[in-house]
């Protein structure tokens, strides 16, 4: 068996180890075991560890019962000493995230009886499933009392009880578990069976930030960041917020007032132009033919009320079926009305002819076609 070096020292991040066993994997990969190895593999919910040794990468580490095996894209001499390296930032980005992730799910379980029944570490974020359904407000106090926990900088620690205090211990944890159960606790927040490597305070993990949620299997769905992935959200963000004040001439945090004005003031901006639209509709209409037989036309932009007007004017002025169509070759919608022709058991007939799909009543359907302009004109003449 591997010896776990991770387990005794979490921040172990340079160590030298003896390759017990080397094995081509194909693709150019081998599939190296260790005597021992600050590695993670994959395991409760976190991705293996990355880095390499002596001059290979490692891609992939997993545990089996044989031993934790790495997989790399170059052989290494069995028998011989290399000395290992771990991606350091990336691991201890991932700490960051596990370790805040206790925290808040001790918090949620402590103040409000929510059970971690899911949990998966992204890149850039940590998704955490609780079994019952939270509110705004006590979102917030999770979140609060999370970050104060933090601060105060207790100590993470992590042992195997001997089995007559695990059976009496009261932990977390998603398995039934009986045997070689490590317990990683935080003072006065949380006891949890886990096998990931920790930070060794709660300060290490600077912060934590829920960022969104939503309604889940009967409880709700949280996305966190912590630590570094909580600042670089929050660099984003600020950018963002920085450069909407300026576009909107506003203070930084007045932005959401600034976009709830500009917000309103297109929407009346387009209740206008609607309104414009339709009175020139109107006036369209006034200028129509009459005629015995079909009234086609054609608009580049109009919503659908201008063109039930132009078309429920039409075909009071025509004996056929008056056609309104806005948009260009191959990307047409219609509306179409008669008081001559049933238009619902026509529509069939005419969509086949003009590639098109749409329905509606007798007297008007509406839709889109592929069709041409020169196709249109030739099936209604």
């Amino acid at each position: 068996m591997t010896k776990k070096l991770y387990d005794l020292d979490s921040h172990l991040s340079v160590f030298t180890a003896q390759v017990l066993a080397c094995t081509p994997t194909g693709e150019g990969r081998w599939a190296v075991l260790l005597d021992q190895t600050a590695f993670f593999p994959e395991g409760g919910g976190q991705l293996p560890d990355q880095g390499t040794l002596d001059q290979a990468n490692v891609l992939d580490v997993q545990e089996t019962p044989e031993g934790i095996f790495h997989t790399i894209d170059a052989p290494l001499e069995v028998g011989g000493t290399v000395t290992g390296r771990l991606d350091w930032p990336l691991r201890f980005r991932r700490m960051q995230c596990h370790s805040g992730e206790h925290v808040i799910s001790g918090v949620a379980h402590n103040l409000f009886g929510c059970t971690n029944v899911g949990f998966h570490m992204g890149e850039n974020e940590v998704i955490l499933d609780f079994d019952k359904e939270l509110t705004q407000e006590q979102i917030d106090t999770i979140e609060e009392t999370a970050n104060r926990i933090i601060w105060s900088n207790r100590p993470v620690t992590a042992e195997y009880p001997a089995p007559e205090v695990l059976k009496d211990l009261d932990y977390r944890s998603k398995l039934d578990l009986t045997e070689n159960v490590r317990i990683v606790t935080i003072p006065d927040c949380d006891v949890c069976a886990c096998c990931a490597p920790h930070v060794n305070f709660t300060g290490e993990i600077g912060m934590v930030k829920l960022l969104s949620n939503m309604r889940h299997r009967g409880g709700i769905r949280i996305w966190m960041a912590a630590g570094e992935l909580a600042w670089k959200d929050y660099r984003t963000k600020q950018a963002n917020v920085a450069a909407i004040s300026a576009a909107l001439s506003v203070k930084q945090h007045e932005t959401a007032q600034g976009v709830a004005r500009m917000k309103a003031e297109l929407e009346a901006a387009y209740l206008a132009l609607k309104e414009t639209k339709i009175a020139l509709a109107a006036e369209k209409c006034k200028a129509l033919p009459e005629t015995e037989g079909n009234i086609l036309l054609f608009e580049d932009d109009l919503d659908s009320q201008s063109m039930r007007t132009l078309a429920n004017t039409g075909m009071e002025r025509c004996g056929g079926i008056c056609a309104v169509f806005v948009g260009k070759d191959g990307q047409y919608r219609h509306v179409m009305g008669s008081k001559t022709v049933d238009l619902r058991a026509q529509s069939k007939d005419i969509h086949q002819a003009l590639g098109g799909k749409g329905g509606g009543q007798p007297t008007m359907i509406q839709g889109s076609v592929t069709a041409t302009r020169e196709q249109i004109e030739a099936y209604f003449a």
